[in-house]
């Protein structure tokens, strides 16, 4: 009678390069993906939020040239939700344009062709004021 094989199944860290060892590497690989991709937006996040803090507070004169909204919608097991995100134009004295997330509120309190005072901080939308 033979016993149990602890040598085979799915798991199998032996020398044998087979199926099992192909499938640890290929788990391996989309666990040090995934972790990858996290630690980049994380990355990416807190260097945009230190090049905003880092950037001056600039006031310039500009009118409100194009709005626009981006809606994301989320299916979970029962339920589905979705998330919005704003955006304005801002054409400044220059000719340059700017576009910077703003908030719901905002968004709806700007028209477009708007002109007045624009604050803002690097890509950080802070103000505007109608003239």
């Amino acid at each position: 009678m033979m016993g149990p094989s602890f040598g085979s199944g799915i798991f199998n860290m032996g020398g044998s390069f087979g199926p099992p060892t192909v499938f640890m590497l290929l788990f391996s690989g989309i666990c040090i993906a995934i972790l990858g991709l996290i630690l980049f937006i994380i990355i990416s996040g807190i260097s945009r939020w230190h090049s905003n803090n880092s950037s001056p507070r600039l006031t310039v004169d500009a009118s409100v040239v194009a709005k626009r909204m981006e809606v994301h919608r989320h299916r979970h097991e029962h339920s589905h939700s979705s998330s919005t995100w704003y955006y304005a134009t801002f054409e400044v004295e220059s000719g340059d344009r700017v576009e910077l997330g703003v908030s719901g509120s905002q968004y709806g309190l700007l028209v477009e062709g708007d002109q007045g005072k624009l604050t803002f901080q690097g890509t950080r939308y802070l103000d505007f004021e109608r003239a």
